[in-house]
């Protein structure tokens, strides 16, 4: 608790996303820089550790989104969270089938975790990737970013509706544990709130402000240098102010005010607010679909159909059963969304029509 005291010498109390933030990305005690907590023996795992074929689909994805953008010569791709590095090796991997392809592409991990890019580092050998810490240091286009898992892991404010009353979360240390409080709003808070119509309904209300503030950048290098943005996430699109911030720890649900530092904490990404977000800031979000309809749109299922014609029957049966995982409604399939956001003059619209 040394280090977290840390956090609340200048100030009782801190708003949530800066606490967040502290806890999950600070250089001493920040989870994401202490420890890999991706596979089974990590904390989680996300889509490219579950199948190489998920990769495969988004790998694919991009190679025709180039095709569409009239195969330029150099094409930027930046995925933002690298994770363990899963998704970028399976990317190389892939792109050895298409030759005229990657020659043209250059790819760089943005990755804040200094634990998460010496993993990354020992794994990828290839001198088409670099690592990034400054979005702003690309210069050149297109580019096309792609997060899976990404905003849910961006620190988030919650405020609370009572009577027409806003009130801010803050965290604040208690005897030596955290907890929560409101206080009333300020008044640049509310109007943030009602520019993106988010006052409706009594109840828990969730503003990615930290991830705006990220996807500033993402938004003006996509307009100035042509390209776009994917991304993957666990998510809704109907508002339901509700508290969805939640901890886990060794794939079990962890209470948030506990083994702080050593959890990961996110929260559920309210794709309509990104909608609004993206197209007020002069791009174009057609549609927000589920996992389950872009994996099957990109060929998923005939892709394991002639892969599994090539195995064993338990190696068939692994292959199935991940698969599965990814396009069942009732596992990643639903509540997994993609949102896809690109200029407005572009026309490319790959698994969402």
């Amino acid at each position: 608790m040394k280090k977290i005291n840390k956090i609340f010498k200048k100030s009782k109390s801190i708003a949530l996303d800066t606490y967040l933030e502290k806890v999950l990305y600070d250089k001493s005690f920040g989870y994401y820089q202490k420890k890999n907590p991706f596979g089974i023996n990590g904390d989680f795992v996300t889509a490219p550790n579950i199948s190489n074929v998920f990769c495969e689909m988004i790998s694919i994805w991009l190679i025709s989104f180039w095709e569409n953008l009239g195969k330029p010569k150099k094409i930027n791709f930046v995925e933002l969270g690298p994770g363990n590095g899963d998704f970028c090796l399976a990317l190389l991997k892939t792109i050895k089938n298409f030759s005229e392809f990657g020659k043209c592409l250059n790819i760089m991990l943005y990755e804040k975790s200094e634990k998460l890019i010496k993993i990354q580092k020992n794994r990828i050998i290839s001198e088409k990737v670099s690592w990034i810490k400054n979005l702003d240091k690309i210069k050149k286009g297109p580019v096309v970013f792609f997060g899976n898992e990404f905003l849910d892991a961006l620190p988030i404010k919650q405020f609370r509706k009572i009577n027409n009353h806003i009130y801010e979360k803050y965290a604040y240390l208690n005897k030596n544990k955290i907890d929560f409080i409101f206080k009333k709003a300020q008044k640049i808070q509310v109007s943030k709130l009602k520019n993106y119509e988010l006052l409706h309904g009594n109840g828990i209300i969730e503003y990615p402000e930290y991830g705006f503030k990220e996807l500033n950048i993402v938004c003006s290098k996509i307009k100035k240098l042509n390209g776009g943005a994917l991304f993957i996430d666990y998510g809704y699109k109907t508002e339901n102010n509700i508290d969805t911030l939640q901890s886990v720890m060794k794939h079990k649900f962890n209470d948030i005010k506990k083994n702080i530092g050593n959890a990961d904490i996110t929260s559920l990404v309210n794709f309509s607010l990104y909608k609004k977000y993206f197209n007020s800031n002069g791009l174009l979000v057609e549609d927000i679909i589920s996992q389950s309809k872009f994996l099957q749109k990109m060929g998923i299922l005939e892709r394991i159909r002639i892969a599994g014609n090539k195995m064993g029957k338990k190696e068939k049966q692994d292959l199935y059963s991940r698969v599965h995982r990814l396009i069942n409604p009732n596992m990643m399939g639903r509540d997994f969304k993609v949102i896809f956001t690109k200029n407005k003059n572009c026309n490319f619209s790959l698994a969402f029509k």
